[in-house]
């Protein structure tokens, strides 16, 4: 009987305990699910009111000192702060690409300058030009070595290519970079008188004797008036029959193709030996200003034109260095 009262009592006991664990492990799951719940609705509440806070507009106004509204401006705070991003990133990527692309990289600790890249270049080309120099110190005695021992050295042409390329069938043709540096070159150099034509140039220069130069007759005619230093007649007149073409005495360059009121149409050309050739009175000119002609080429028409003429003629005139000349004692009329 003890035993089974004392069994009955350790159950009644152990069913005590066990149901009142239980009634705390209850309550302890009600406490912390309801605990969850609260810090959850904060947290929405939270959130909420931001959004709403960063949704919410603000009104910035200026005032005068009357108190007249001058401007306003709605804003809210997520556009500031999406303002603020935007110039933040676009200040960061400008930043970058004024580091990148210009100049101011070489402010950036490490970067090499302009002056150090030269430096590394020089550098480059001589340690390029020491390994040459070295290679060809090894050959020379390499070379006195086996001439030293007896044996057949080593020459240096025997390293050039037994086939060499084939340049034959290479072509060349002329770009449209070429055509305009060429035409931009003719245009500089039209006016360089210290040029001398290709047909004279063989066989004249700047001190050749102008006695040697066989110049062409500029028109056929009879001689009107004659040269004369003491009446100002730096030329001769030369009656030709009207629309006669007029010709250049040697190769040249126009350097005055104009109209005046007393001499009419005339044209100016620059020679070799610092011959100057002037032809007045013309109907038209035939060459403009830079034109470079050949020896026997048509410059003008004779004509009648100007104040100074009486009649269908030409005025010819011979310089040099700035010295009238008598064109009969060099032209054959």
């Amino acid at each position: 009987m003890y035993f089974e009262y004392r069994t009955v009592s350790l159950l009644k006991l152990w069913s005590f305990f066990y149901f009142t664990r239980l009634e705390k492990s209850k309550f302890s799951y009600n406490f912390v699910a309801s605990i969850s719940h609260l810090m959850s609705e904060n947290i929405q509440s939270r959130r909420k009111k931001l959004i709403s806070r960063l949704k919410h507009t603000y009104r910035l106004v200026f005032f005068t000192d009357n108190f007249d509204e001058v401007w306003h401006l709605r804003i809210t705070l997520m556009n500031v702060l999406s303002i603020a991003g935007t110039v933040f990133i676009i200040l960061v990527f400008g930043s970058m690409a004024l580091v990148m692309f210009t100049p101011m990289r070489q402010l950036v600790p490490g970067y090499p300058t302009d002056a150090m890249r030269k430096q590394i270049y020089g550098n480059m080309l001589r340690l390029d030009s020491l390994e040459y120099e070295i290679r060809l110190r090894d050959r020379f005695i390499n070379t006195v070595n086996a001439i030293v021992t007896g044996q057949e050295p080593e020459f240096i042409e025997a390293a050039i290519e037994s086939n060499p390329a084939n340049y034959e069938n290479i072509t060349f043709t002329r770009s449209e970079q070429d055509s305009l540096l060429r035409k931009q070159v003719e245009e500089e150099e039209q006016f360089n008188f210290g040029v001398r034509s290709q047909s004279m140039s063989s066989f004249l220069s700047e001190e050749t004797l102008i006695s040697k130069i066989h110049f062409f007759k500029p028109v056929e005619g009879v001689i009107s008036n004659k040269f004369s230093l003491n009446n100002n007649h730096f030329g001769v007149d030369i009656v030709a029959a009207p629309n006669v073409v007029v010709k250049s005495i040697l190769d040249g360059t126009v350097i005055m193709s104009v109209w005046t009121s007393e001499t009419g149409y005339v044209i100016q050309v620059q020679h070799t030996a610092n011959i100057i050739s002037v032809y007045k009175h013309n109907s038209s000119l035939l060459k403009k200003q830079g034109d470079r002609v050949k020896v026997g080429e048509a410059v003008a028409i004779v004509g009648n034109s100007g104040e100074l003429t009486s009649g269908p003629h030409l005025h010819f005139e011979m310089w040099q260095n700035g010295t009238p000349l008598n064109p009969e004692d060099y032209i054959v009329f």
